[in-house]
């Protein structure tokens, strides 16, 4: 009988600890160090690709069929991918999906995103679970030659995303209008020709679908840079004020976003709404502290309770920083909390109409349970106007 030959693997995923995985490359060719989180989500992995708030971190599905949908540009949450790689466990068959325009493999070579297959997730999510997130290097060489000792050496190197800003990397660089209103049978996407209230959306990383929840809620958005101050947002005239979610520390983007929410939050009593890192940064505005959390959530099936009604909503979340409920101030309480593990989930101030969640309530991916703080949003500018 003749010698089995096994095939040299093209990729491999070095971590700092010094574990090394070995697996099938494909995407694009290099090398890439990032820290290393997972994603529980079964569907949705090209969003989740494209969600700026993935900057400086390589994703792990769990789920182990990635790739079987294919892409489409309607699906992008922004124009390419942002998350820095990704590792599956079974490499991307093709595409059987009547949305697809191309396939995840050629996507990825075309956008410059490395990514690996073949690889034991439940033993790298389980490693990441106990150690925290770990920062890794992922190559892709398809003669399969690696130099092990110096992938360890940029996984050790690196500095983490700890005092990063990374919404300034990710953050339109002008202002702009957006009306696209959210996907529905059969139009697709379709206009807000019909716009009650004015919103700026402050962009710290903003997802396209979350645009489109504010306009499908009757706002006319425009969006600003991270970096705009308190009067270049108020002279737009604002019914209202939207912090996006985003990458990165919230105390390094908080440098510059802090003290222009303060700034609104002291000169007017425009209602105020964030998510994701727009949640964070409203915290750190209203006085309380940012922690980094041991491995985040990334997910869509996140279990999150209202404290006020006490209804469980399950919610989409990718977040590796987190409020800290117990350095919130007087005048500011806590609205919702994760049934995982009780980190804080929301925030709101008790007498004005101004509040911030952690999940992201545009199901993008995920499911849609919490999509009525969008059309609480509204209320809070009807109310204002009507007083």
């Amino acid at each position: 009988m003749a010698d089995t030959v096994t095939p040299k693997p093209t990729a491999c995923l070095a971590l700092a600890d010094g574990t090394i995985f070995y697996g099938n490359g494909f995407g694009a060719y290099g090398e890439t160090v990032a820290e290393l989180c997972f994603n529980t989500a079964m569907t949705g992995y090209q969003e989740i690709m494209t969600d700026p708030s993935y900057a400086g971190q390589i994703v792990t599905f769990t789920f182990p069929h990635i790739g079987n949908t294919g892409v489409t540009p309607e699906d992008d949450e922004t124009a390419d991918p942002v998350a820095a790689g990704m590792v599956v466990k079974w490499d991307p068959t093709q595409s059987s999906n009547w949305r697809a325009t191309e396939e995840l493999k050629s996507w990825l070579t075309r956008t410059g995103r490395i990514a690996i297959g073949g690889i034991d997730t439940r033993r790298l999510t389980r490693a990441i679970r106990q150690q925290g997130a770990p920062h890794v290097a992922l190559a892709h060489d398809p003669d399969g030659n690696f130099d092990i000792e110096a992938l360890v050496a940029k996984a050790r190197g690196w500095s983490g995303l700890e005092g990063l800003d990374l919404a300034k990397d990710v953050t339109c660089a002008q202002s702009y209008r957006w009306d696209e209103m959210r996907w529905a049978w059969p139009e697709g996407y379709t206009r807000q020709e019909a716009p009650k209230h004015k919103v700026v959306a402050v962009d710290y990383g903003a997802k396209r679908n979350i645009l489109r929840c504010l306009a499908s809620a009757g706002c006319d958005v425009t969006v600003l840079p991270a970096t705009a101050t308190a009067a270049e947002v108020l002279a737009h005239n604002p019914d209202g004020v939207f912090l996006s979610n985003g990458p990165g520390d919230p105390a390094a983007t908080g440098e510059y976003a802090v003290p222009m929410i303060k700034e609104i939050l002291d000169s007017t009593d425009l209602p105020m709404f964030g998510i994701c890192l727009g949640h964070q940064m409203l915290a750190l505005a209203l006085g309380g502290k940012t922690v980094k959390m041991n491995h985040g959530h990334h997910g869509a099936n996140h279990p999150v309770k209202e404290n006020a009604t006490g209804k469980v909503e399950i919610t989409s979340m990718n977040h590796g920083f987190a409020v800290d409920a117990q350095s919130l101030p007087d005048g500011v309480e806590e609205t919702h909390v994760s049934l995982f593990d009780g980190s804080n989930c929301g925030i709101r101030m008790k007498d004005r109409p101004v509040y911030s969640v952690q999940h992201h309530p545009e199901a993008s991916p995920g499911p849609q349970d919490s999509f009525y703080l969008f059309e609480r949003f509204a209320e809070a500018m009807d109310a204002r106007k009507s007083a």
